[in-house]
C-alpha cells in the first residue's frame, strides 16, 4: 500500500495556492497599473472642520440693542443665538449653550461688550474686544425671575427687576450682586392694596442719577431714591403699563399703556398725568372719553434742538382695524405718521446723536426688528423712508426650497450677474449712508469667486456673491412669470399634484462657463435659460410637452431576435413611448373621462418681455396620463456643449434637444435595462391611485434620498426615522417597478470595454443602485447642429452599486477631474457679422485632446448612499470600493477639488461627515458634526471646491462650513472686527448759570451705595456665579487659529494652567487684548481714556 507524505500534499496545496494568489494578483496589478501612478497628495491633516459665518435673518428674533457710540447693532433669538452687526460685511453669530430665549440685551456703551438676560434667569457677559465674542462671566438667578434689566451709561451697576417686583443690582465688573435690593413693598407701601406686578421697567432720571423710575405691570410707577432708600413720589394709573421713557430734562416720563393710552407725567406732580393721548383712538363727541384700542407695546420719547420732540411707537391700532399690518407709529408736533410693516414688530429703538440721556437726543433713525425683517427708518427726511438694506437677511424672502454652491467661478461671472442684478433694484430708499457703521473687515485671504443659488417656494432663484465669507445679492429671477396666473381658487383645476407653492424650484442645473441654467419645478415642470444682456421680447413661448409613462407589452420580442437595451429614437423602435409636443395639448380627458395629456401649469399665450439677465430658452412639461398627475421630478442635468437635456422621476427618463427642441429620449426605467434587466420585471402602466398631495412620500418605504425632494419643498417634515438604515435590496414588484432615476451626468468617457477612444455618454444612476451607460452621437457644428438629429443609442454597459446612486464623476490618468465638455458663454443675439464669425468658429472639442494617448484610460467615481466605487475604464474593472456606511445613508456626496487635489465628500443622515481620497478611497476625515433633525437639512446640504460647504440652519439663516485645515487656520485672519477704539463724545455743557445755581445733572457715587462695605453681601442662595470660557483660555482657542472643536479640546489639555510668556510669540501677539484684560488693568484704564474694564 502506497504511502502518502502529509508534508508534500501540504506543500503542494501551498504551492497551488501561492500560485494562483499570485496569478490574481498579476491580474489586480495588471488591472491597476494605470492607478498606482496616481501619486494622491491629500493627507488626513489636510482637513478639519468649522463653522465659518452664519448669514440671513436672525430666525426667531427676540431681542434688540444698540452701541450708539460703536455703531454695532445686536439681535438675541427665541433659540438663545445672538448676532451682531457692524457696517456691511461685518457679522458675527455666537450662541448661549443653554438654548434658552433671549428677553433683553444691554451693550456697555463703548465699552465692548454686552450683557445678555435670557428667560431661564441666566445674565451673561459677552466679550466682543475678540474676533469670536466669549462669555466672561453669567449669573444664574436661582428663586426670583428676571424681566427688565437696565444699564446706566459708563456705569458698573446693572439694575434687574424680577417677575417678584424686586430690583437687584449687579457689579458687572466682578457679576457679583450687591447687597443693596428694593424690595416690591418698600416701594409701592400703602399706594396699592395688591401686588404691583413684575417690573416692566427701570430707568433713572436722566438728570439725577440718584433717582430711579420703577415701572410695574399693574400701572404704578415710582420714583426711588437710592440715597434715603425710600420712594419720592408714586403715580398710579388703572390700566397696565408696558414701557416708559423720560424727556431728557427728567421733568416729564412718558407711559404706554395696555389701553391704547399714553400718559404724559410731570414728575413732581404724581397725582394725575399731565396729559393723556389716545394717537389711534376715536375722537368721540360730547367729551367722552376715547373707544379703547390695542396695547402700546413700547414708546420713546426723543427730543430735538430745532423742534419738536419725537414720540415713537408700536401697536395702539383701534380694534376696528381688522387686517392691518403691523405699524410703528411717528408723531413729530402736529403730524403723525403711521408706518405699516410687513411682520409683527418685535422691538424697536431710537438711534440718537449722542449717547448722553440728560442732553437733547437729536434722533436721526429708528431701527425697527420685525419678526421677518429688519428696517431703518430715516427720521431726517421728509416722508420717513426707509433705509436700503445692505445685510443679506432675504435669504426667506420665499421659503428656500434648494441650493447649490459653487467656487472657483469664472472671473467674470459675478461682475455679469451684478450689472443684470442692478436693474433690479428698487427705487426711493434714504440718500444717506447706512448708520450701522461699526467694526473692521478682516483680511481678504481667498482669491478665488463663490456663488451661492437658491431655489424658492414662490418659483423664484437667487444668485448671491459668496467670496470671502461674505454674502450679497446679485440676481434675481422669477420663474413663474412664464405662467398663467389663476385669478381665483376655482381655476386650479391642474395643479392637483401639490396644494401649495406650484412653482417651487426643487433641483437646479447651472453650467458656470456657458452660464446656461435649467431647472426642475414642484409640478414637473423643467426650464432651460439662456444668459443675456440685451432685452427681448418673445413672441411664442417655445414649449414641449412629454408624456412620460410606460404601458404593459411595450416591449414586444420577435422570436429569434434580441432585445436592444435602450430602443433608438430615429430608427422607429418603440414609437409609442415617445409623443413630442411643441405646443399645448389640446386633449385635455381621455376616451373614459380621465384627464389626460395636459401640463400642471399653463404657459403663458401672450408675448413676453424678458429684461437682460435669464432669458427663456424652452419650457418642457410632463403632462397627465389617464387621469394620474406627472410624478416630481428627481434628477436634472444639461450641458451647453451638447445642447441636451435630461431629466428623470420614478417613471422614467427623458432627453430633449434644447437646440432643435426635440424630445430625443423617453423611456420607462425599466425599459432602459431591456433584456439585462436583473429583476425581470415587466413593463406596466402607471397605478391608478392619486399621488398624495405636496407629493409626500413616505420615507420609511425604500425611498432614496433624490426622491426625498418629492416632499413638499415648504415643509419641515422632522422624522424621526432618518437614522435608519434604509435598505437597497428592495423586494415588493411594486418598489421595484417604481424604481426613480436618481443621478444624470453628461461626460466623454468610454462606455463599452472595447472602446479605444472615449465619446460623448450620458451615464444613468436609478435608485436600486444601477449605473446605465447611453452613447451620445452629436452632428458636427454650426448650421448642421441645428439641422441634423442627435442620435442616442444604448452601451449595454450596466453597473451596480449597494443604495441609490447620488454622484458620478471622472478622472484621468493623472487623477485630476474630467469635466463635462461645456461652451464658454457669448451674446446669444448678436449681429450679422458677429453671426457669420460664429458659424466659423469651431465648436468646444468633445474629442480627446491631442495630447492623450488612445490607450490612456479613465476612472469613474460613483458614489450611492452605502458606498462608493472607482471603476477602472474602458475595463469596467472596479478598483477600489468603500462602504461608507453600514448602519445609515449618504444623504449628499460630492467630489470636489480641495489643494490641487480631488476627494469624495459625503454627508450621512446620521450627521458624520466624511471625506475619501481619490481614486483610493482612503478615508481622511470623519466627524459627528450635525445630527440631521429635518428635511430642509437634507435639501440644502451641499459641498463645493476648495473645502467649503453650506446648509440651511434654519428656514432664515445658511450656515456655512469648511473642512479644509488651510481655511480654518486663515479664518481667524478673514473675520471682522467687532470693536474698534472710538473716543466716547464729550459730556454736554451744564452752562454757566447751571453750574452757578445747580439744575444740572447730578451724579452719583453708586460704589458707595452699592458696594460691599456700604450694603453688605447679597444672599448666596439668591444668585450663583458661573465664570465664562471667554477669559484668557477662551481667547486662547480662538486667537490661535479658530480650530476645530476636537483640536481645540487637545489644545486646551495640552496648555491649561501654562502662563502667557510660555505660548508661541504669534499667539501671544494675537492675545494681547485679552491677557490685558485680566493683568493689566491698570494699563487697559490709562490706554483707553480711563475707563474702568472687567476683572476676569
Amino acid at each position: 500500500m502506497r504511502k502518502f507524505n502529509i508534508r508534500k500534499v501540504l506543500d503542494g496545496l501551498t504551492a497551488v495556492s501561492a500560485v494562483a494568489s499570485a496569478s490574481s494578483a498579476a491580474q489586480q496589478q495588471q488591472a491597476g497599473n494605470r492607478e498606482t501612478e496616481i501619486q494622491e497628495t491629500l493627507q488626513s491633516e489636510h482637513f478639519q472642520l468649522c463653522k465659518t459665518v452664519r448669514h440671513g435673518f436672525p430666525y426667531q428674533p427676540s431681542a434688540l440693542a444698540f452701541d450708539p457710540v460703536q455703531k454695532i447693532l445686536a439681535i438675541g433669538t427665541q433659540t438663545g443665538a445672538l448676532r451682531l452687526f457692524g457696517r456691511p460685511g461685518v457679522e458675527c453669530y455666537c450662541q448661549h449653550d443653554s438654548g434658552a430665549a433671549v428677553i433683553q440685551l444691554q451693550f456697555l456703551i463703548n465699552e465692548g461688550a454686552l450683557v445678555s438676560a435670557l428667560a431661564d434667569d441666566t445674565l451673561h457677559l459677552w466679550n466682543l474686544r475678540q474676533k469670536r465674542p466669549a462669555i466672561l462671566h453669567s449669573l444664574k438667578f436661582n428663586r426670583e425671575r428676571i424681566t427688565f434689566c437696565h444699564l446706566p451709561f459708563q456705569s458698573k451697576w446693572l439694575y434687574v427687576g424680577t417677575e417678584r417686583g424686586n430690583i437687584h443690582i449687579v457689579n458687572v465688573e466682578s457679576f457679583t450682586l450687591s447687597g443693596y435690593v428694593i424690595m416690591w413693598n418698600k416701594a409701592i407701601e400703602l399706594s396699592s392694596k395688591s401686588h404691583p406686578g413684575p417690573v416692566v421697567h427701570i430707568s433713572d432720571n436722566p438728570m439725577d442719577e440718584g433717582k430711579l423710575l420703577i415701572g410695574f405691570e399693574s400701572g404704578t410707577v415710582v420714583l426711588w431714591d437710592l440715597k434715603s432708600k425710600k420712594a419720592d413720589y408714586r403715580y398710579t394709573h388703572d390700566e397696565a403699563i408696558h414701557s416708559v421713557a423720560w424727556h431728557h430734562e427728567g421733568k416729564q416720563f412718558i407711559c404706554s399703556h395696555s389701553d391704547g393710552t399714553l400718559t404724559i407725567w410731570n414728575v413732581k406732580s404724581p397725582t394725575k398725568p399731565f396729559q393723556t393721548i389716545t394717537p389711534h383712538g376715536k375722537q368721540l363727541k360730547d367729551g367722552k372719553k376715547p373707544e379703547p384700542c390695542k396695547p402700546i407695546l413700547k414708546v420713546e420719547y426723543k427730543t430735538t434742538r430745532a423742534g419738536e420732540p419725537f414720540i415713537i411707537l408700536s401697536g395702539g391700532l383701534s380694534y376696528d382695524t381688522v387686517g392691518r399690518r403691523p405699524c410703528l407709529t411717528v408723531m413729530h408736533g402736529k403730524s403723525t405718521a403711521v408706518l405699516e410693516m410687513d411682520y409683527s414688530i418685535v422691538d424697536f429703538l431710537t438711534l440718537c446723536e449722542t449717547p448722553y440721556p440728560n442732553d437733547f437726543q437729536e434722533p436721526y433713525a429708528v431701527v425697527v426688528l420685525l419678526e421677518k425683517d429688519l428696517v431703518l427708518i430715516d427720521l431726517a427726511q421728509n416722508g420717513y423712508p426707509i433705509f436700503e438694506n445692505p445685510y443679506p437677511l432675504t435669504i426667506h424672502e420665499s421659503p428656500v426650497t434648494c441650493c447649490e454652491y459653487f467656487a472657483d467661478c469664472p472671473v467674470d461671472l459675478i461682475p455679469a450677474l451684478y450689472s443684470v442684478g442692478a436693474r433690479q433694484k428698487r427705487q426711493g430708499y434714504s440718500k444717506k449712508e447706512w448708520p450701522i457703521s461699526g467694526g473692521n473687515w478682516g483680511v481678504i485671504t481667498q482669491s478665488y469667486s463663490e456663488i451661492i443659488i437658491t431655489g424658492h417656494a414662490d418659483g423664484s432663484i437667487k444668485f448671491w456673491d459668496a467670496s470671502a465669507i461674505t454674502l450679497q445679492v446679485l440676481y434675481k429671477l422669477k420663474t413663474a412669470k412664464v405662467f398663467e396666473k389663476s385669478r381665483n381658487k376655482d381655476e386650479r383645476p391642474n395643479t392637483d399634484i401639490v396644494d401649495e407653492d406650484p412653482y417651487a424650484i426643487q433641483i437646479i442645473s447651472w453650467c458656470a462657463e456657458s452660464r446656461m441654467l435649467c431647472i426642475a419645478g414642484v409640478s414637473a415642470h423643467v426650464i432651460i435659460y439662456r444668459f443675456s444682456k440685451q432685452e427681448v421680447t418673445t413672441e411664442v413661448i417655445p414649449m414641449l410637452e412629454v408624456r412620460l409613462l410606460y404601458e404593459i407589452n411595450d416591449v414586444e420580442t420577435p422570436d429569434g431576435e434580441q432585445v436592444p437595451p435602450v430602443p433608438t429614437p430615429g430608427t422607429g423602435s418603440n414609437p409609442q413611448s415617445i409623443v413630442p409636443q411643441s405646443h399645448p395639448s389640446t386633449s385635455s380627458s381621455s376616451s373614459d373621462g380621465l384627464r389626460d395629456n395636459v401640463p400642471c401649469l399653463k404657459v403663458k399665450n401672450s408675448p413676453l418681455k424678458q429684461s437682460p439677465g435669464y432669458q427663456i430658452e424652452l419650457v418642457i412639461q410632463l403632462v397627465w396620463v389617464s387621469g394620474e398627475p406627472p410624478q416630481q421630478i428627481t434628477s436634472l442635468a444639461i450641458n451647453s456643449a451638447y445642447g441636451l437635456v435630461v431629466f428623470g422621476n420614478c417613471n422614467g427618463i427623458a432627453m430633449v434637444d434644447y437646440l432643435q427642441k426635440t424630445v430625443l429620449l423617453n423611456l420607462g426605467t425599466i425599459e432602459l435595462y431591456g433584456s439585462n434587466d436583473p429583476y425581470r420585471r415587466e413593463p406596466r402602466s402607471p397605478r391608478k391611485t392619486r399621488q398624495p398631495s405636496g407629493g409626500l412620500c413616505d420615507i420609511n418605504e425604500g425611498t432614496v434620498v433624490p426622491e426625498d425632494r418629492c416632499k413638499s419643498p415648504t415643509s419641515d417634515v422632522k422624522d424621526n426615522s432618518f437614522s435608519r438604515s434604509r435598505s437597497s435590496s428592495v423586494t415588493s414588484i411594486d418598489k421595484e417597478s417604481r424604481e426613480a432615476i436618481s443621478a444624470l451626468h453628461f461626460c466623454e468617457t468610454f462606455t463599452r470595454k472595447a472602446d479605444t477612444s472615449p465619446s460623448p455618454c450620458l451615464w444613468v444612476g436609478t435608485t436600486l443602485g444601477t449605473v446605465l451607460v447611453i452613447v451620445l452621437n452629436l452632428p458636427p457644428g454650426g448650421e448642421q447642429r441645428l439641422l441634423q438629429p442627435v442620435i442616442v443609442s444604448p452601451s449595454g454597459t450596466i453597473l451596480r452599486l449597494k443604495g441609490a446612486i447620488l454622484r458620478m464623476a471622472f478622472l484621468d490618468t493623472t487623477g485630476s477631474l474630467v469635466p463635462p465638455a461645456h461652451e464658454t458663454w457669448r451674446e446669444h443675439y448678436e449681429d450679422k457679422d458677429e453671426k457669420e464669425k460664429a458659424k466659423k468658429r469651431r465648436p468646444v472639442s468633445v474629442s480627446p485632446s491631442p495630447s492623450q494617448e488612445i490607450s490612456e484610460n479613465q476612472y469613474a467615481v460613483i458614489c450611492s448612499e452605502k458606498q462608493a466605487k472607482v471603476i477602472s475604464l474602458p475595463s469596467q474593472n472596479c478598483i477600489y470600493k468603500q462602504n461608507i456606511t453600514e448602519t445609515s445613508f449618504v444623504l449628499r456626496g460630492d467630489i470636489v477639488s480641495l489643494s490641487n487635489s480631488i476627494c469624495l465628500a459625503c454627508f450621512c443622515a446620521n450627521g458624520h461627515i466624511m471625506t475619501f481620497s481619490l481614486p483610493s478611497l482612503r478615508p481622511l476625515l470623519d466627524v459627528y458634526y450635525l445630527p440631521l433633525t429635518n428635511m430642509r437639512i437634507a435639501r440644502t446640504f451641499c459641498f463645493t471646491d476648495n473645502g467649503q460647504a453650506l446648509y440651511l440652519v434654519s428656514p432664515t439663516e445658511i450656515q456655512r462650513l469648511t473642512y479644509s485645515q488651510e481655511t480654518c487656520e486663515n479664518l481667524q485672519e478673514m473675520l471682522g472686527e467687532l470693536f474698534t477704539l472710538v473716543e466716547t463724545p464729550e459730556a454736554p455743557n451744564r452752562g454757566f448759570f447751571k453750574g452757578l445755581f445747580g439744575g444740572g445733572a447730578q451724579s452719583l457715587d453708586r460704589e458707595e451705595l452699592f458696594g460691599e462695605s456700604a450694603s453688605g453681601k447679597a444672599s448666596r442662595s439668591l444668585a450663583q456665579h458661573i465664570p465664562g470660557p471667554g477669559g484668557i483660555e477662551g481667547v486662547k482657542g480662538a486667537a490661535s487659529g479658530v480650530v476645530g472643536e476636537l483640536a481645540r479640546a487637545r489644545l486646551a489639555l495640552d496648555e491649561r494652567g501654562q502662563k502667557l510668556g510660555e505660548l508661541e510669540e504669534k499667539t501671544a501677539a494675537m492675545l494681547y487684548s485679552a491677557d490685558s484684560f485680566s493683568k493689566h488693568a491698570h494699563e487697559m484704564m490709562l490706554k483707553y481714556k480711563d475707563k474702568k474694564w472687567y476683572q476676569f
